[in-house]
């Protein structure tokens, strides 16, 4: 009896000691409560994740995967394959497949250049300069040459450069030059109309990247001595380098990728290497070597985005998630 008492007395005195929130069943429900948060955390972040992760891999890695599988065939006899690298030693000794893919990458640079040139004013005023209210409009104004497709917009090109076109008798009619001028394909071109189609893609980026830039920054180099330049050299391109290095390498594999404008604007003189591999899958039916052409412009246009990432210091995941 006296040793029952005393067990009683003291359960009833760690119960007291511990509150009635710290007994054991209670911490046994908050963790249980604890672990069904996490689950329904992780579960509502696989739902959300499922249709990209989907997309991603019926859409982008495994047509690659077949793509490279199909560059690896040789054909040995009809229906007849193995496997081997043959399709790629006969690029290689092809001067005019690589020498037009090292064309397109150097055009590719010098639209991607030309369109940071272009993007950076416009996107600097119109997060920086522009009153707060008419920021958003004229974010929308750039939106609009993607109303129309790529086709429509190297017609309308075509329209004003061709030998009959609105530029040709405009100069006519002011007496600049005597007779009709072919504006068409040649590379100047071919660069125009590529920057006028990518150039979007470039202040995107730059508007969001200098929007999250303090202007209390600028007014401290201006309060510390430093001119326009200076301002511009030390504190601006600094911070919108991630915004740049984004940019770029939207525009710059868009355009190596690009195959409406360059074949429309720039004709037969085009020499653009989607064309090389439009024409071994659609007209030679020459599909290993289409699929050999294609992973060749991945493959190449992914170093030459490494190459920049290495040059200017930045990493891709730092480069993307920049607020």
């Amino acid at each position: 009896m006296v040793s029952t008492a005393l067990r009683r007395s003291s359960q009833a005195i760690l119960r007291i000691s511990i509150g009635p929130s710290q007994t054991p069943n209670a911490s046994r429900r908050r963790s249980a409560r604890a672990v069904l948060q996490k689950d329904a955390q992780r579960l509502s972040l696989l739902l959300l994740l499922t249709p990209f992760l989907l997309w991603i891999l019926l859409l982008v890695v495994l047509p690659q995967l077949g793509i490279v599988g199909i560059s690896l065939r040789e054909k040995v006899g009809p229906r007849q394959f193995t496997f081997g690298l043959a399709n790629y030693l006969a690029f290689v000794q092809e001067p005019i497949y690589w020498n037009t893919l090292l064309r397109t990458a150097v055009m590719s640079i010098l639209v991607t250049f030309l369109a940071l040139l272009v993007g950076f004013p416009v996107a600097y005023y119109i997060a920086k300069i522009a009153p707060y209210r008419s920021q958003t409009a004229l974010f929308l104004l750039c939106l609009v040459p993607l109303w129309v497709s790529d086709l429509v917009r190297a017609f309308g090109w075509i329209v004003l450069l061709r030998e009959t076109g609105l530029i040709s008798g405009a100069l006519q009619a002011i007496g600049i030059i005597k007779g009709p001028i072919e504006l068409l394909y040649n590379d100047a071109t071919v660069v125009v109309g590529l920057v006028y189609t990518v150039v979007l893609f470039m202040i995107v980026p730059l508007v969001s990247t200098l929007n999250g830039m303090d202007n209390s920054l600028l007014e401290a180099g201006h309060n510390l001595g430093g001119s326009r330049i200076t301002v511009f050299r030390r504190i601006v391109v600094p911070y919108a380098m991630p915004g740049i290095v984004a940019g770029c390498i939207i525009v710059f594999m868009m355009t190596a990728g690009s195959y409406l404008t360059p074949i429309l604007l720039g004709g037969k003189n085009s020499m653009w290497f989607t064309e090389q591999i439009y024409d071994q899958f659609i007209t030679r039916y020459n599909w290993e070597s289409g699929a050999t052409f294609g992973v060749l412009l991945l493959a190449f246009t992914s170093f030459v985005v490494w190459l920049g990432l290495r040059l200017t210091g930045q990493k891709l995941a730092t480069t993307v998630a920049k607020d």
